[in-house]
């Protein structure tokens, strides 16, 4: 049987915390080091929901992909946000959480995104190395692509800009990423996939003549939860991996 020591020291060999940017709390943040784990659940939040599911599991880890503990912890009760990680100390549940250091690293969420969109990688996006710049085989119609985002990404709407030209050379940026508008036009790339855009990018994206799609956040990260399942079990054939079945995004469209 592994312990969450040896499981984390694994995780850091695909995502190194050294990667993580400044503002970021990835890593090790709930539990005991040595305690024994049998069962994992991967989910890409810890959430009340994901809690319930690693209990009725049996799971004594939760590896997620946003941290548990984001800010400073000013108190440890069951009054407040904070309340997450005292039922997993309560239940013994260890967290380990790989956030920008799993966006940044080789073969994690970015790399899945633009693999799983059917673009050859070519390059970073930008300075932190996050985002990645592909080529399609071939061009395709925007209305076609975004069917294919759709599909691959499985996203109920895709909010988008058509800035009228077909679609090959590919920006993508799981999570957050309207910020880097500009750093995929500088890069060439005609369509942009990232979520959270703010109305003003996508007035921008219409400027730079860049189609723009917003894919929800939790959709365009989701993706990389499968390919660590792998890799944890290829690893380690004893250990009994789980994704979350409750993983799906919070947001609904009317």
């Amino acid at each position: 049987m592994q312990t969450v020591e040896e499981l984390f020291r694994f995780l850091c060999t695909l995502a190194p915390l050294e990667l993580q940017m400044d503002f970021d709390n990835a890593g090790f943040l709930v539990g005991r080091r040595g305690a024994e784990v049998s069962r994992v659940l991967l989910s890409l939040d810890i959430t009340h929901e994901a809690i319930d599911e690693a209990i009725e599991y049996g799971a004594e880890l939760i590896v997620s992909h946003h941290p548990v503990i984001f800010h400073k912890l000013g108190s440890l009760t069951d009054a407040g946000q904070d309340d997450k990680v005292l039922r997993l100390a309560e239940h013994g549940i260890a967290a380990i959480c790989m956030h920008t250091n799993l966006d940044i690293a080789a073969g994690g969420v970015n790399d899945v995104l633009i693999a799983r969109l059917g673009a050859f990688f070519e390059d970073t996006l930008d300075a932190q190395n996050c985002g990645r710049v592909g080529t399609l085989p071939e061009a395709m119609p925007l209305e076609q692509f975004m069917q294919r985002c759709k599909t691959a990404l499985g996203v109920a709407a895709l909010r988008y800009v058509d800035a009228g030209k077909p679609v090959r050379r590919l920006g993508v940026l799981g999570g957050a990423g309207g910020d880097e508008l500009r750093e995929a036009w500088e890069k060439g790339c005609d369509t942009y996939v990232t979520a959270d855009v703010k109305y003003h990018q996508f007035l921008d994206a219409l400027e730079l003549g860049v189609n723009l799609i917003d894919a929800d956040h939790f959709c365009t990260e989701a993706p990389v939860l499968a390919v660590l399942a792998e890799k944890m079990s290829a690893a380690f054939p004893a250990l009994d991996v789980r994704l979350s079945k409750r993983r799906e995004s919070v947001i609904r469209f009317y």
